[in-house]
């Protein structure tokens, strides 16, 4: 007979893999501990926190909350069978124990899911009982000491280990550790189906029997007979004869948005109402299918790759929701090659899934953010264990290398910096976690103790107590930092330009604070660690009005700038008036009286621009934007609703106003930002 937890490990296949992949260790696959007892301890605690509270806030017994738990989750991955599986092989025992009062600490070491090897600190995420430890778990014991579960090891127990799920599993670690499509049948590395590296994570393939049809890729014979980009363009206009591929998209320079990154980047998310009692309903756990099947992570709301409407009300949009909204053309030409845990150590076992022909396809812009694990990691000592920045020189020069052989010429890579993660026990350590806020019993600073003393942690230097591990961890990150911005203004490459940005969390977080919003909330709630959604995409926003350039950056943007555009004073007073625009200012104190009112409307500012604040004559009958606006092109058929951007001999004017229009909202206040805005503008996006 088959051991029961073995059973019991059959249903939570995703579970469990998520799990494994949700781990963020900083250095090489090969030196992690294949025991996993660290994760078991923490699902168990987790897991019976919940289940106690619920029998608080709905004054029921333990019992009762076990079945409400269960009724609460959805039947898929047999995600409800599970739960009530759980209950009849440990239910008892949890009652038992659970009544005589025994916390969540003493029940998971009882039951042996939590366990204190010979020489190894207590782990425990609850204070400890009054009575001695000893004497609590050897009292608990012998309330349980008859049932028949303890004599199944909890060692050995990989669910991958049974036969009968030996290849679906292997298949599925496969498209994990790789990030490949599970299903994928013309094996062009996109997919038809959302998860499992399916289209939340790169383009939805709009033909999977053919390897030639995929996201991204130059039109075939422009389209003519079938939709070889999948952007939703094709066939022929029977008014002129004129392919609509080459009549909406030839000169409108489409350009592909690729992230390389970590669990930030895909999106790491564990929602709050998955662990918190008394918010948790039948509605709670709707999508945790999903989520399990995409490893924990988010990518359809990341803010590079997401598509999918922001979840928290903030009306900033992703990188690729922007090139979208600006040019139709790029419909689907989004990848997140990220995985959690990725580092610039690992990075070379999965950048092979990246898919970008030099010759088929676009040019494409490529996101470089591993911006946690290479000084994160959970060991007890972290340090040793944090890359050096002579390694980091090697593993990004070889990432760009490789970046090098296969994007098309004409493409863009952005090396992101590392934050300063100080500022998670400055702003958490003190504040009660989800599962705290019922009885006020759990801080942060008790979890990151917990997660820590288990080896388990994310990023074991930026949390915790220790004052002088935090600032030497951010020391460290600093140090990568300049080591990619080294790398960004001293090497050149053949077919990508090459740029660095630093992570501008303090400016993210003065963002945040004027929109009345406290730093603390930037940060997920249940892991205290990863930025949340209105951080990624207030990140991924500034990112397009980025202010951060360092000089020599700035001196190349200026030198662009002075090489394509008549960079005189005439034009330094239009930009100056720019400042005036977007600060609601009048449009110009020497202009017709007809222009000295405030500019509130996009239709404004933009004829502002085109009479370079009313000194000189309007050029066109319509407002920008309008049909027939100068600089914007001819609109589509409004069938299709689409623009056709930057004909050839588009004026400054026009290209400012477009990136105006397109970033309104973030645009920040200054003179500097005026010129960088469209200098970084015009050679990532209009070039």
């Amino acid at each position: 007979m088959q051991s029961p937890w073995k059973i019991l490990m059959v249903a939570p296949l995703f579970l469990l893999l998520s799990l494994q992949s949700s781990a963020s260790p900083a250095y090489d696959d090969s030196s992690r501990p294949r025991d996993s007892n660290g994760h078991t301890c923490v699902g168990c605690v987790l897991v019976v926190s919940v289940i106690e509270q619920l029998a608080q806030v709905h004054n029921s017994t333990v019992q009762a909350s076990m079945e409400r738990l269960c009724s609460y989750l959805p039947e898929k991955l047999f995600l409800k069978t599970t739960c009530y599986l759980v209950i009849d092989k440990f239910g008892s025992d949890i009652i038992k124990l659970l009544s005589a009062d025994m916390n969540a600490d003493v029940v998971c070491h009882t039951l042996e899911f939590c366990k204190q090897n010979t020489g190894q600190p207590l782990c425990h995420l609850y204070p400890l009982p009054k009575e001695t430890w000893k004497f609590t778990l050897k009292k608990a014991r012998q309330i349980v000491k008859k049932s028949p579960i303890l004599k199944y090891s909890r060692s050995g127990s990989d669910i991958c280990s049974l036969p009968v799920l030996a290849k679906i599993c292997q298949k599925i670690k496969l498209a994990i550790e790789q990030s490949v499509p599970f299903k994928d049948v013309d094996s062009d590395k996109y997919s038809v189906f959302p998860t499992l590296r399916g289209y939340h994570w790169r383009g939805r393939d709009c033909n999977d029997s053919d390897e030639s049809v995929y996201p991204g890729r130059r039109p075939d014979n422009w389209d003519v007979h079938q939709d070889s980009n999948c952007n939703g363009i094709w066939g022929i206009d029977p008014k002129d004869g004129i392919p609509y591929e080459k009549k909406f998209c030839e000169g409108s320079q489409p350009r592909g948005i690729i992230l390389l990154g970590d669990s930030a980047g895909a999106h790491f998310h564990i929602s709050p109402e998955w662990i918190t009692a008394s918010q948790m309903s039948l509605n709670s756990f709707i999508n945790l299918p999903t989520a399990l099947t995409d490893e924990l992570d988010w990518p359809q709301l990341s803010g590079v790759t997401g598509f999918l409407d922001s979840t928290v009300g903030i009306k900033k949009k992703s990188i690729y929701l922007r090139l979208w909204k600006r040019n139709h053309c790029n419909h689907r030409d989004y990848q997140n090659i990220s995985r959690n845990g990725a580092s610039s150590r690992n990075l070379k076992k999965f950048i092979e899934s990246l898919s970008r022909n030099k010759t088929l396809d676009y040019p494409a812009i490529i996101l470089y953010a591993m911006i946690g694990n290479d000084v994160c990691n959970g060991k007890s000592d972290p340090v040793p264990a944090m890359t050096t920045p002579e390694k980091l020189y090697s593993n990004v020069m070889q990432t760009l290398k490789h970046l090098n052989s296969h994007l098309p010429d004409g493409s863009h890579v952005i090396l992101y910096g590392l934050p300063d993660g100080t500022f998670l026990w400055d702003n958490l350590h003190n504040r009660y976690h989800p599962l705290g806020q019922l009885n006020k019993d759990v801080t942060y600073a008790h979890l990151y103790s917990f997660l820590n003393c288990l080896q388990v942690s994310p990023c074991h230097g930026w949390m915790s107590s220790n004052k002088t591990l935090r600032t030497l961890t951010s020391e460290r990150a600093e140090q990568l930092s300049n080591t990619l911005k080294k790398i960004a203004t001293s090497e050149k490459f053949t077919n990508f330009d090459l740029f660095y940005m630093d992570f501008a969390f303090h400016e993210i977080i003065q963002e945040w604070q004027k929109r009345g919003g406290q730093p603390w909330q930037l940060i997920e709630p249940v892991d205290g660690f990863h930025p949340n959604e209105r951080k990624s995409v207030f990140l991924k926003g500034m990112l397009m009005t980025s202010q951060t350039l360092d000089n020599q950056e700035w001196t190349q943007l200026t030198s662009w700038i002075k090489g394509n555009l008549t960079c005189d004073s005439r034009t330094r007073e239009w930009l100056c008036c720019c400042l005036r625009i977007v600060s609601g200012r009048r449009c110009s104190s020497s202009g017709p009286k007809s222009w000295e009112r405030r500019i509130h409307s996009t239709p404004r500012l933009n004829r502002c621009l085109e009479t370079k604040a009313g000194t000189e004559p309007l050029r066109s009958m319509h407002p920008w934007g309008a049909q027939g606006g100068r600089g914007l092109g001819k609109l589509m058929p409004q069938t299709l609703g689409l623009l056709r951007h930057r004909p050839k001999g588009v004026s400054f004017s026009s290209i400012f106003a477009k990136c105006l229009s397109l970033n309104e909202e973030h645009i920040w206040m200054t003179v500097q930002l005026c010129l960088l805005l469209g200098s970084v503008t015009l050679p990532l996006f209009l070039k």
